[in-house]
């Protein structure tokens, strides 16, 4: 169990709403779809209604301080499913880069490895009372694109799976390139914190309003969502 499932859920019933995709900078094909994700035919670009509405906030806030960029949804709803497929997809990725198979390790091996995974995604449980984040509708991974429509390097990839995914990663470095980094890190989660999200701890491309997450962090006693099955 992570922290935040120790906090207790109080479905609200907000419904799970489209995302308008003319407002905002997608990623098509979306990325999970592209490695084999199923989706059930639907798109995966929702949102609970509050949390779309805040994303909408820190859109119009990255305008004022950044005329001409934008927030690129990388992803948003994740079905529980989904979520499963990624971490396994994950943990063969994982075995692949080291030239491992399955057969090679011990039990204490494959072990150590899905705690390296699990730092990042999180477990794709089927309990009600600890949904991982995307599977309530309320979080997304986000990233900036300029004035130019190109991606701004913010020093690190979405779902890389090393130390520069945490989100002060370059806070004391003195090498220009870094400091770049760490200041587009921080514009990023200045517009999405003021928008009422909370940032991951460990991802810097990680928010989320209104779940479990977000009320461990904000020190909120209840999470008003969980998980939305459609």
């Amino acid at each position: 169990m992570k922290p935040y499932h120790q906090i207790a859920i109080a479905e609200c019933g907000e419904p799970l709403v489209p995302i308008p995709l003319e407002d905002f900078a997608v990623i098509s094909p979306h990325p999970y779809l592209e490695l084999g994700a199923d989706y059930n035919g639907r798109s995966p670009y929702f949102l609970r209604q509050s949390v779309l509405e805040a994303l909408e906030r820190a859109k119009q806030h990255l305008q004022q301080l950044r005329p001409g960029w934008k927030i690129q949804i990388f992803d948003a709803y994740r079905p529980v499913e989904v979520q499963k497929f990624m971490v396994d997809y994950t943990f063969t990725t994982v075995l692949q880069a080291r030239n491992l198979t399955l057969a090679d390790l011990s039990p204490q091996q494959q072990e150590a490895i899905w705690e390296e995974v699990y730092e990042l995604w999180a477990v794709p449980s089927e309990n009600p009372a600890t949904p991982p984040p995307h599977s309530t509708g309320a979080a997304v991974d986000v990233r900036l694109l300029d004035a130019a429509g190109e991606i701004v390097d913010m020093g690190g990839e979405i779902d890389e799976l090393s130390a520069r995914s945490q989100p002060d990663y370059y806070l004391n470095s003195t090498e220009p390139r870094d400091r770049d980094y760490c200041d587009r890190r921080q514009l990023l989660k200045t517009v999405m914190v003021e928008a009422g999200f909370a940032a991951h701890p460990g991802e810097w491309w990680h928010f989320s309003l209104g779940d479990q997450m977000w009320a461990w962090l904000t020190q909120s006693p209840v999470a008003r969502y969980g998980r939305w099955t459609i």
